[in-house]
C-alpha cells in the first residue's frame, strides 16, 4: 500500500521513480519486525540506491518522516524527497489474536481495550512528495513548519502493543523476554487501548496547542483551515468542548475530515485528508493549512503550518 501511494504521489507530481532521493516511511507496524519500514517499501517500490529512513510510532509518525523529508530537501540534500504512510490495522483484529488469551473471558467475550479498537482502525497508505520548488502549474503547497512534543515522561502507554494491561510501563515485561507462545496467551500481542487515560491524554494534547497559540506560532484567526486528526467523532467533539472557552478555538467551519468516508487511518490518515483536501477545491493560493496529529501511542502531538501557492 505504502508503494502504491508513493507511485501515486510521484506519478502526480509529474515525477518518475529514478528521481526519488529520499524516502521516509512511517508506519505503527510494518510488515516485518526487523528490517525497518522503509526497506520494505524501497523494495517493493523496485528503487534504486536511495536515502530511505523509517519511522515507527502511531498517527504521529507520518508527520515525524515528513520533517525528515522537509529537511532534507530544505538543506539541498535531496531534489526529490518522499514522506509514506501506511497502516494493515485489520491484521491485528483476526480471531486467532484474541482466541484461548487472558484477553478473552469464559463467554468468548474480548476485553474493551482490544475490542473498541476493531471499529475504529482502518487499512490505507498515503504519501506525498517534497521538492525545493512548486510546480509551475496547479497548487502546490509550501511547508512552513513541522513541530513534534512528545510527552511519553509523564504517561504510561496509551495505545501499545508488546505487553500486558497491568505491566505496560514495564519494559522487562515486553514480549520478547516472556518468549513469543506466552506473550500471545498473557495477550500481549494485541494491540489494545486505554481509554481512561485517553481522557487524560486528550488534556496534555490540548495544553500543547494552548501553549503554541501563547508563544505565538499558531494563530488562530490566521489559519484559513484545519485538518485535525481523531479517531472518533466523540473525541472531536471533546476537542472541540476544551477548546471553546480559550482563545485558542478554530471554527468548525474551518475544518476538515475524511473519517466519515475513510476512516480512522492511523498514520496515514494525514495524507488521505490532505489529499481529498486538495481536491475538493476548498483551498486557494495564500490560504494558511494546520494539520494537527495527536497520538494516543504514549502522548504525542505534531503540527504541520501549510501556505498553498
Amino acid at each position: 500500500m505504502c508503494a502504491d501511494a508513493v507511485r501515486a504521489a510521484l506519478d502526480e507530481a509529474g515525477l518518475s521513480l529514478g528521481d526519488l532521493e529520499h524516502l521516509g516511511a512511517a508506519a505503527t507496524q510494518g510488515d516485518y519486525l526487523v528490517p525497518g519500514h522503509a526497506s520494505a517499501v524501497q523494495a517493493e517500490l523496485g528503487a534504486g540506491p536511495l536515502e530511505a529512513f523509517s519511522y515507527q510510532s502511531v498517527c504521529a509518525s507520518a508527520l515525524m518522516a515528513a520533517k525528515g523529508a522537509w529537511l532534507s530537501v530544505r538543506a539541498g540534500e535531496a531534489e526529490v524527497a518522499a514522506a509514506c504512510a501506511g497502516e494493515f490495522s485489520s491484521r491485528w483484529f483476526r480471531p486467532a489474536f484474541y482466541e484461548g488469551t487472558a484477553l478473552v473471558d469464559e463467554k468468548g467475550r474480548a476485553r474493551i481495550e482490544a475490542d473498541f479498537l476493531r471499529f475504529t482502525l482502518s487499512d490505507g497508505a498515503g504519501a506525498v512528495v517534497m521538492e525545493p520548488r512548486p510546480k509551475p502549474e496547479g497548487l502546490s503547497l509550501k511547508v512552513e513548519w513541522i513541530d513534534m512534543t512528545s510527552l511519553a515522561g509523564r504517561f504510561d502507554p496509551c495505545m501499545w502493543a508488546g505487553s500486558t494491561p497491568q505491566a505496560r510501563a514495564d519494559m522487562t515485561s515486553a514480549w520478547s523476554h516472556a518468549g513469543p507462545a506466552a506473550a500471545h496467551a498473557a495477550g500481549a500481542v494485541a494491540l489494545l487501548q486505554d481509554f481512561d487515560l485517553l481522557k487524560i491524554v486528550i488534556r496534555a494534547w490540548i495544553g500543547v496547542w494552548l501553549e503554541k497559540v501563547d508563544a505565538g506560532r499558531i494563530v488562530p484567526d490566521q489559519v484559513d483551515h484545519l485538518l485535525c486528526h481523531y479517531s472518533a467523532r466523540s473525541l472531536r467533539e471533546e476537542i472541540v468542548g476544551l477548546l471553546e472557552s480559550t482563545a485558542a478555538m478554530i471554527p468548525e467551519e474551518k475544518w476538515f475530515t475524511t473519517l466519515p468516508d475513510s476512516g480512522n487511518v492511523g498514520s496515514a490518515s494525514i495524507w488521505v485528508m490532505l489529499d481529498a483536501f486538495l481536491k475538493s477545491g476548498r483551498g486557494k493560493r495564500g490560504d494558511k493549512v494546520l494539520c494537527i496529529v495527536p497520538e494516543s501511542g504514549r502522548a504525542m502531538i505534531g503540527f504541520m503550518m501549510l501556505e498553498i501557492v
